[in-house]
């Protein structure tokens, strides 16, 4: 398998686009259309890495084919930096912490706006009546 096919089915197995594969990684749609064409540009180290993290493979086989597509769990727990990684103890934070990850990348958006609207809510009032009889 070549690595520009490895890059398209990256993006088709995490259910991206090209322009919404694009837009994680910081580069234009055509930019992706070149990198899964077959006599397209590889991207650099750095885009292949961010193609690998929005994608959820690992980035030595999309780089070089070798070893597994989907990283194991183990892997995907070891490559969260220190500093953005969270301890939690709360069961019903865990499953949506979980549900987020497992969401595909283009639904992520719309599910962490429903959760912050939900946690802006309250409960029996709408936010405008609220605020209309002094509340925040």
């Amino acid at each position: 398998m070549t690595p520009q096919q490895r890059i398209r089915l990256a993006r088709r197995h995490a259910g991206l686009s090209q322009a919404e594969l694009g837009a994680v990684v910081g580069v234009q749609r055509s930019a992706v259309g070149h990198w899964e064409s077959a006599q397209g540009k590889f991207p650099n180290v750095a885009h292949l890495r961010e193609v690998a993290l929005a994608t959820g493979v690992q980035f030595e086989w999309l780089a070089t084919g070798r070893g597994r597509m989907n990283l194991s769990q183990d892997t995907a727990m070891d490559s969260v930096a220190a500093a953005d990684a969270l301890l939690i103890d709360d069961p019903l934070e865990l499953r949506l912490i979980a549900a987020f990850r497992e969401a595909p990348a283009r639904a992520r958006v719309p599910l962490v706006e429903i959760a912050e609207q939900l946690a802006q809510s309250r409960t029996g009032r709408s936010r405008a009546l609220g605020k209309a009889r002094g509340g925040a």
